[in-house]
């Protein structure tokens, strides 16, 4: 009986070690990491996404996904920054993501101040940060101390949330990466500043059902808009806004889109179709924003915060890279 015990408590310690693992690593993460070792860190990757910004605005929402799609793929470590046949990079989901030059303009500057100091993690959490900010949204206090990892596999990407996904689906999804439903429909509100391809959504105005008729969440004149943009026959890669209403500033106006059936993405207009997710989405598209501190800038930054929380890597199984496109 008592080797029985001796074992069960073994068994239950290494489950609580790696559970409590995760947390741990997450809370070696703090504000201001490198104050000292290096104290323009912030500034310098301010100042090269606000240079790539002037020139094309569109990279702010580019810069958004490519941490986004970086921590929900072995967490946010720099591993989809790592170039190769196999690597995330690679991955379908991955093909069109962009940013990747400001990421190493930034890392490039930053070790030439401070050496090996500066992860490429952390300089993707910044930059997504400030790009936000630089489309006239919130701006929110970076905790930094993330390691890079060494792994980086297509095959893994495979979790990424698709625009095909049922709500269950994107709830699961976000779920598995300790994200709640509210933060699901919170960080989907990045794609106020977001494009996607037509490629993506076509099927929603032609070809829906077996019939051949249009998807009939979407409203009729948006429908008529939509046509419009993405004919049956047109350029597959021709990109759109997301949020046509301001697709160049970071508000609210895509959470009123999906009340007024104006997605343009199925998984998008998908939200308003569930009970749970349908009040986060109507407490922000309401008129009576910031009752309760209900609001979508603030609570923007604090999910941004968690996403980027996911396991983090720390000295033991991570390292500071010296060039972001490959390991040490």
């Amino acid at each position: 009986m008592g080797v029985y015990v001796g074992k069960y408590c073994y068994a239950m310690i290494i489950v609580l070690v790696l559970v409590l693992g995760k947390e741990v690593r997450s809370q070696l993460l703090k504000n201001g990491y490198y104050s000292t070792s290096c104290p323009k860190a912030e500034s310098i990757v301010r100042s090269t996404v606000e240079s790539h910004f002037d020139s094309d605005p569109t990279i702010s929402p580019g810069l958004l996904r490519l941490h986004f799609h970086d921590c929900f793929v072995q967490g946010c470590d720099g591993s989809v920054l790592i170039k190769g046949k196999s690597a995330e990079q690679a991955a379908l989901p991955n093909l069109g993501l962009r940013g990747f030059e400001v990421i190493d303009d930034a890392k490039a500057r930053l070790e030439l101040e401070c050496p090996g100091v500066v992860s490429c993690a952390d300089i993707l959490a910044l930059a997504a940060r400030d790009s936000v900010d630089l489309s006239d949204g919130p701006s929110w206090r970076v905790p930094t101390g993330r390691k890079d990892g060494r792994i980086s596999l297509a095959k893994e990407a495979s979790n990424l949330p698709s625009p095909l996904d049922s709500v269950a689906v994107q709830k699961q999804k976000f779920q598995d990466k300790g994200l709640d439903t509210h933060d699901l429909v919170t960080l989907l509100g990045a794609h106020t500043i977001g494009q996607t391809d037509c490629l993506f959504f076509r099927y929603r105005l032609y070809n829906f059902t077996v019939t051949g008729n249009s998807d009939p969440t979407i409203s009729p004149s948006f429908l008529t808009q939509l046509k419009t943009l993405c004919p049956p026959n047109g350029d597959g890669s021709k990109r759109v806004a997301l949020d046509i209403g301001s697709p160049s500033k970071f508000d609210e106006s895509f959470f009123k889109n999906l009340r007024d059936g104006n997605a343009i993405l199925e998984s998008d207009q998908r939200l308003w179709s569930d009970a749970e997710t349908n009040e986060v989405v109507k407490k922000y598209a309401s008129r009576l924003r910031g009752l309760l501190g209900f609001r979508f800038d603030y609570e923007f930054g604090k999910a941004m915060i968690k996403m980027s929380s996911i396991d983090v890597k720390t000295d033991v199984d991570g390292e500071v890279r010296k060039v972001c496109s490959k390991v040490n």
